[in-house]
């Protein structure tokens, strides 16, 4: 009995060592990192590739005039003399300075929000609904009620870059808090996790992903709602990318529009891909990605 035993024990122990050796191996053959790199980015390139190529098709067929719709070369050309320029970075920085105090208040108010509606019946009773149909308005809707309120100033975009954004975090924490599993945060009271700490330590690290996703929703209606204010709300003595793409079109500058109708898009890439980085930590914390595969 006792040999049958440690035969069993001898063949488990064996098929481990065998399985981890399968794993050390199928890592070892993974590809290089410039492999990974390149298998990333060159969807990328070959999309921009084929947009360009419409673009430029869509101008040969003559369908709009030069100046109205005016070709890659010459677009690409007035974006470097516009990145060379002091207007594109007085601009963006006024919007980027607008983006993050709005996109840090959105934060606070879904954060505290969505809190409040996942753990408190009443709120949820009175307020679940609500922020949903609040997140499907669209933010232009509100400049009417902000510039009524606050006339044509910082404090109107202000007002619905919140209200654009804070309805999607909330939403985020909500959904988050509500698939933590039960036994997990009895585990974490058993523990002698109470109030604050239960939340720090069990709850919002088990709802972090819904809340990236939230907040990663946040910023794109926070964004948009920023553009829409900014075209909307033009304040004479203080530059930015939304006013400059107002004053291309009043001015018929063409090549100008899309230029900075490709930095708008530029800056919203790259804050993507930021969020999408954190996205990546995070699975790869929680071990739901594979190290070698990426």
């Amino acid at each position: 009995m006792a040999s049958d035993t440690l035969a069993a024990s001898a063949r488990t122990d064996a098929e481990i060592s065998g399985l981890d050796a399968l794993e050390i191996a199928g890592r070892e053959k993974g590809p290089s990192r410039v492999r990974r790199l390149w298998s990333a980015t060159w969807p990328k390139f070959a999309a921009l590739a084929l947009a360009i190529a419409i673009w430029q098709a869509v101008v040969w067929s003559g369908w709009k005039e030069p100046w109205a719709l005016p070709g890659p070369a010459v677009v690409f050309g007035d974006l470097g003399d516009y990145l060379l320029s002091s207007a594109l970075w007085e601009g963006l920085a006024t919007t980027a300075r607008r983006a993050a105090v709005g996109f840090a208040a959105a934060v606070a108010v879904g954060l505290l929000l969505g809190l409040g509606v996942a753990r408190v019946k009443v709120l949820r009773a009175a307020l679940g609904s609500m922020i949903t149909a609040l997140q499907t308005m669209p933010s232009i809707a509100w400049f009417p009620l902000a510039i009524l309120l606050f006339q044509l100033s910082e404090q109107a975009i202000f007002f619905v870059v919140v209200l654009g954004a804070a309805p999607s975090v909330a939403n985020g924490v909500i959904h988050g808090v509500d698939y933590v599993p039960p036994l997990l945060v009895r585990a974490g009271r058993n523990l002698g996790a109470r109030g604050l700490n239960l939340y720090r330590y069990v709850i919002a690290p088990a709802a972090l992903p819904a809340i990236v996703a939230g907040l990663k929703q946040g910023w794109a209606f926070a964004w948009r709602s920023l553009m829409a204010g900014e075209l909307l709300v033009v304040i004479a003595t203080r530059t930015s990318i939304g006013a400059q793409l107002t004053y291309a079109r009043e001015l018929s500058e063409a090549p100008r529009l899309m230029a900075i109708m490709i930095v708008i898009l530029v800056v919203g890439l790259l804050v993507d891909t930021a969020f999408g980085a954190a996205d990546k930590a995070i699975r790869r914390r929680w071990g739901v990605l594979d190290q070698a595969g990426n």
